[in-house]
């Protein structure tokens, strides 16, 4: 349902909020959440276009939320690189449709809108709060995971 640009997106902004707010490096954020180097600049330069991310150059810099974890949703992060698609009208094009839609197109959106409140509701500190022995990355260089 999400695709991978999703998917490394949310990996790399777990990983920020973890170390928030201390910067990471791309091979440090590269490393950490297993995203090939070249694709995880394309989703930083995403990332930051959207004022999800800052970067900074030069000695001392590196890739930082532009939030805390705690103001910084999931939804958020995913509609900065694929927004979310709800289904306002036939996918079909069937005329007689129109903005009606038929049993199933309108449960497809109302699992849609679900998934859009949960994200929207759950920030990157209660991800990384939640009690559990799987941490959403394993082994952060540097973070307070491992």
């Amino acid at each position: 349902m999400f695709s991978q640009t999703v998917e490394y997106a949310l990996r790399a902004v777990v990983f920020l909020a973890d170390r928030a707010p201390t910067t990471g490096t791309t091979d440090d954020i590269a490393a950490a959440t297993l995203v090939p180097k070249p694709y995880l600049v394309k989703v930083l330069q995403g990332l930051a276009r959207a004022g999800i991310v800052q970067t900074q150059r030069g000695v001392g810099g590196g890739v930082s939320l532009v939030k805390t974890p705690a103001e910084l949703t999931i939804l958020e992060v995913v509609n900065a690189v694929e927004p979310l698609q709800r289904i306002r009208t036939c996918p079909l094009g069937l005329a007689a449709h129109g903005v009606k839609l038929c049993p199933l197109h309108r449960r497809m959106d109302e699992a849609l809108a679900h998934v859009e409140d949960a994200f929207r509701s759950t920030t990157l500190a209660e991800v990384l709060a939640e009690p559990t022995t799987s941490t959403p990355l394993c082994n952060i260089p540097g973070g307070r995971r491992g």
